[in-house]
């Protein structure tokens, strides 16, 4: 069922706003808080995009860390979450070949069952959460994640420390093995017993679900969590193109390539589900389960039931390697592209801020590995990301389509590509994507419950310091539009006239020729 509302919500606002980031990125050449010379009041919501993706870089990167330290782990005859006589191992540890629908007994999901070798060596060899009995009680950094999270450092580090003449070299690599090592785990997948029953699961669709709302948000900020939307990621990386570069073409492409690359993946995650379900004599549902349960014990565990497990473990934490350090560069060079293009102090030196960005989420990403740090990872991804980016994609397409115009951002278009976009692309950033991220912004925010991970409940305090991170990135958009009326010089007409005009048309201004003043403006399409 969820995906209805992925197809639906990336043909009406991902590949959408997915195409209006890359033009306007190109066209005004700057990164996401500059590029808002087109609308100066809006520029606070360029600095809310900046500070949401140096917000999931401080845990991100530490998901990264995990994925190398699985890594490094596998390189031995016996993968570690095999069996049960290891240090980290509690007495209730029972090994997978014991474990069946029986065993398990009515109501009991095989996923969410804590006694496996690999649930254990995930929650007590890795995080160690066992030591530790919620968010007031931390406890140390793992050294063994620390030395994983400094190595993923340096990686971004000397990948960004040159701008796009470094990542676009890096890029070759961590784009094009994924898709290697997915059609392995795909081939290898298909063939096993039982993988039918995962892929029949995978394409069964339940239309019940989609009376949940959460479905719909979950789909929604899937979306934009696939493309990049909302991250200013796009916006960077597409002031580096040729003036005349066809964007529309790369938006169509690589859109429909990620959605299909996310759709084919799914293939290679269900049918090994479904050998899962065969091998334990359970629903597929019962294995199945979201989030790093499935990459780093659910997977894992499938894999090294395998031959030759040790070789699919590694191509496997390779391919997650590769993948969490492509899109953490992105995320970076949002920031560091951002900050730089506004304060030129910064792009002077790029190489010291490059330094400073990432030794800062470093700092902040050593409360994510202490014994509690599953719990502030937990806290940040629910709330640095979740309903901030939806807000601050639906400011942006207020801003460029309401404010800045259409009509004249479709000609901007034209100017670089020689065609206007279509009256559906039109009509999507004017109307339709806007109407979907206003509700899916109020449904996530009504929706939104008190914070858990598994059956640990978080404490007031806890959610209150998330809504606080989450209103830190979208309090940038009303108080710099505030700041930016206060400073401008004028009548209140004047300065509101500034405030919404390109500043390549401040004279306009004082010859009392305000476009946004005029009806026409705002029925343009």
């Amino acid at each position: 069922a969820f995906l209805i509302p992925y197809v639906l919500f990336l043909f009406i606002a991902g590949m959408p706003l997915f195409y209006m980031e890359l033009a306007l990125g190109q066209y005004n050449r700057e990164g996401a808080a500059t590029v808002w010379k087109i609308c100066p009041a809006f520029k606070g919501v360029g600095y809310t995009v900046i500070i949401i993706a140096l917000y999931v870089g401080f845990y991100y990167n530490v998901i990264i860390a995990w994925s190398l330290y699985y890594l490094f782990v596998s390189l031995t005859n016996e993968l570690p979450w095999l069996k049960c006589n290891n240090p980290w191992n509690s007495p209730n540890c029972i090994e997978p070949d014991r474990i069946n629908g029986t065993f398990l007994g009515n109501g009991t999901s095989y996923a969410k069952y804590k006694n496996t070798p690999a649930a254990e060596f995930y929650e007590r060899g890795v995080l160690h959460i066992h030591e530790s009995n919620g968010i007031s009680n931390l406890g140390p950094p793992r050294w063994e994640l620390v030395i994983c999270l400094i190595v993923v450092v340096f990686i971004l580090y000397f990948s960004l420390w040159k701008g796009v003449k470094s990542s676009g070299k890096v890029v070759y690599i961590t784009a094009t093995m994924p898709y290697i090592v997915l059609l392995v785990l795909l081939i290898r997948g298909i063939t096993l017993p039982g993988a039918m029953n995962g892929i029949r699961a995978y394409l069964h669709i339940d239309l019940k679900k989609l009376n949940n709302p959460q479905v719909w948000i979950d789909a929604a900020t899937q979306i934009f969590y696939s493309l990049g939307a909302g991250f200013g990621v796009l916006i960077a990386f597409a002031s580096y193109n040729k003036f005349d570069n066809n964007c529309y073409r790369d938006a169509i492409l690589t859109s429909t390539i990620n959605c299909v690359t996310s759709f084919f993946s799914g293939f290679a995650i269900f049918s090994v589900l479904g050998y899962m379900a065969h091998q334990h004599n359970v629903d597929v549902k019962d294995v199945a389960t979201d989030g790093a349960g499935l990459v780093f014990i659910i997977y894992p565990e499938a894999i090294s039931a395998l031959p030759y497990s040790t070789f699919f473990a590694i191509v496997f934490f390779i391919m997650l390697l590769t993948l969490g350090i492509d899109s953490s560069m992105g995320g970076m060079e949002a920031v560091i592209t951002g900050l730089s293009d506004d304060f030129k102090i910064l792009k002077r030196n790029r190489k010291l801020f490059t330094f400073a960005v990432v030794f800062g989420t470093f700092l902040m990403a050593l409360l994510c590995v202490t014994n509690g740090g599953i719990y502030v990872l937990t806290l940040l991804d629910k709330y640095a990301a979740g309903t901030s980016i939806l807000f601050g994609v639906l400011i942006e397409s207020i801003g460029v389509a309401w404010f800045y115009g259409v009509d004249r951002f479709s000609e901007d278009i034209e100017r670089m590509m020689g065609f206007k976009p279509g009256i559906y692309w039109r009509l999507c950033w004017k109307f339709v994507s806007p109407t979907f991220l206003l509700f899916v912004v109020i449904g996530s925010i009504v929706t939104s419950g008190d914070l858990r991970y598994d059956d640990y409940i978080f404490p007031p305090w806890a959610n209150t310091l998330g809504w606080s991170i989450a209103l830190s990135s979208m309090l940038s958009v009303p108080i710099y539009a505030i700041y930016k009326f206060l400073t401008l010089p004028g009548t209140f007409k004047e300065r509101t006239a500034y405030c919404i005009t390109p500043q390549h048309e401040y004279h306009m201004v004082t010859e009392g020729n305000v476009r946004q003043f005029k009806l026409r403006h705002w029925l343009s399409i």
